[in-house]
């Protein structure tokens, strides 16, 4: 028999063997249990995996064990009873069918995902500060776990990637703001923490988020149809497939029983994930699910550049991607901290104080947090260099919220509410403790407009915790607008020094 028959005969038996449901495989962890992984503290462990179905497995991690029985398909899972912090190295095990997998190097401390597009996908090594900041990260506590870009019709098993120690000599390719979040945490809180990076420079919101976040808001209908359509045209061109597959394999083995040649491969079998990285759910479904449920403290999430100009929508498809995240986990209202988009130059002025509104209505979501940064971007670029101090203001909310270490501010001042006092508005904001301007100059980026609508540029006072504005022309005060420009970056500050986000009082 030639070596091309041979290898066919291979080649179609592993075929026949698929299609007729051999399921025996191989003991089988997820790739973000790996060596140097970081595990949440303070939360039942769940690990998972696969194996021959109907195996028992055997879990160990220090003092807690735990077994579990593979299902027909092989996959397994369990729960360890809760670790407190721990910095010493230690082994996780998994065992099954006399074959054992040591995960070596693992922590205890507090794992928080990072995702969204380019600015938290930035580098460290190409953020402001970024030679001395590398050479002195010699911070073996702290680790990220980088997810690659990829997509897929359908939610995925399993991701590549792997853990990394942070050190001079791969600290350059964490996400900067993830690691500056960490870095401030690791100052305060003294232990370990664990990043999972994955984001995705220039994707929208929608490939983030799981089909069933689409159904949760009436005005997010169209896509919720479309993801579903999708999901049956891919049902239909699988069934497609296997009809072609079974038709192949009947052939060719009436062929070879005759001794003759085997059928032509027909072409097109082979499943091709999703290429286009903003179709909706297409990210969610290799980047996110398989990661689902690693144990998590919350998550970072810096994006809303692609999305531009959608206004309000963006507030709905937010709440989508926070909702559908939170039920996968299953560990309740888990805190979800973004970052209120930079200024840039667009050349669609009003379209991303559109974006500000939505992101700023956001935090009526419960558990929420928005770093405001209208001070640090850059109006020529879109990928400002200071992750430095974005990072750092999420870590403000972190520290104040999540882990309860008070005695300093974690917002700038947020609008809420305006009163009419004769020809002036007097503006009340939460978190305006020690309202200033950040350079000393008067108040900038306030307009106010009368009963013809028209907004005229307005002085705007600090009068206690409030702002008193005032226009000339402007007898009977309809309207704020703060901030309400692309290229706006105001000097309203409080004590802290943090930004007020920019808004209006009126649409």
């Amino acid at each position: 028999m030639s070596n091309s028959r041979f290898a066919f005969r291979g080649a179609f038996l592993l075929v026949f063997c698929v299609l007729a449901g051999a399921t025996a495989q191989a003991l089988n962890l997820p790739k973000v249990f790996s060596d140097n992984m970081v595990i949440q503290q303070g939360q039942p462990v769940r690990v998972w995996g696969w194996a021959e179905p109907g195996q028992p497995v055997e879990v160990a991690f220090g003092t807690r064990r735990q077994t579990a029985t593979t299902g027909p398909d092989g996959k397994w899972t369990l729960a360890l009873e809760s670790l407190p912090a721990s910095t010493t190295p230690a082994e996780l095990t998994v065992a099954a069918g006399g074959k054992q997998i040591t995960i070596k190097n693992v922590l205890v401390g507090e794992v928080w995902i990072c995702s969204g597009q380019s600015n938290m996908e930035w580098l460290l090594r190409d953020t402001d500060g970024a030679k001395e900041i590398i050479a002195s990260a010699d911070m073996p506590l702290i680790r990220q776990f980088k997810v690659p870009h990829v997509t897929n019709a359908k939610p995925q098993k399993d991701l590549p990637g792997d853990w990394a120690v942070c050190s001079p000599a791969t600290a350059g390719n964490f996400t900067g703001v993830g690691f500056h979040f960490a870095l401030q945490l690791f100052k305060k809180l003294n232990v370990p923490i664990g990043l999972i990076n994955t984001s995705w420079g220039g994707t929208r919101i929608e490939p983030w988020t799981d089909p069933d976040g689409f159904k949760m808001s009436p005005a997010l209908k169209e896509i919720s149809d479309q993801v579903a359509n999708a999901d049956q045209v891919h049902r239909r061109n699988q069934a497609a497939k296997l009809d072609q597959l079974e038709s192949w394999v009947k052939q060719s083995r009436e062929a070879l029983e005759k001794g003759g040649v085997p059928a032509a491969f027909p072409g097109g079998l082979p499943e091709h994930p999703l290429n286009a990285a903003d179709r909706p759910t297409g990210i969610y479904n290799a980047m996110v699910a398989p990661l689902v449920p690693y144990g998590i403290r919350g998550a970072l999430w810096y994006q809303g550049e692609s999305n531009n100009g959608e206004g309000m929508l963006y507030a709905e498809k937010m709440r989508a991607l926070i909702s559908s995240w939170r039920r996968l986990w299953n560990q309740g209202e888990f805190p979800f901290l973004y970052v209120q988009l930079a200024p840039y130059r667009y050349n669609r002025p009003e379209a991303l104080p559109g974006i500000w509104e939505a992101q700023r209505s956001a935090l009526a979501i419960p558990n929420t947090g928005m770093a405001v940064i209208t001070d640090i971007g850059n109006v020529s670029d879109i990928h400002p260099r200071n992750k430095q101090e974005v990072g750092r203001r999420l870590s403000l909310w972190a520290l104040a919220k999540t882990y309860g270490v008070g005695g300093q501010e974690f917002s700038g001042p947020v609008y809420q509410s305006m009163q009419v006092q004769g020809g002036k508005v007097v503006l009340a904001f939460d978190h305006a403790d020690g309202l200033k301007s950040l350079d000393g100059k008067p108040l900038s980026w306030f307009t106010l407009a009368g009963e013809d609508g028209k907004f005229v540029p307005a002085r705007a006072d600090i009068v206690g915790n409030t702002v008193v504005v005032s226009g000339d022309g402007v007898a009977i005060p309809k309207a704020v607008r703060f901030g309400w420009d692309e290229t706006a970056e105001p000097n309203l500050v409080n004590a802290a020094g943090l930004p007020a986000s920019p808004f209006r009082t009126g649409n």
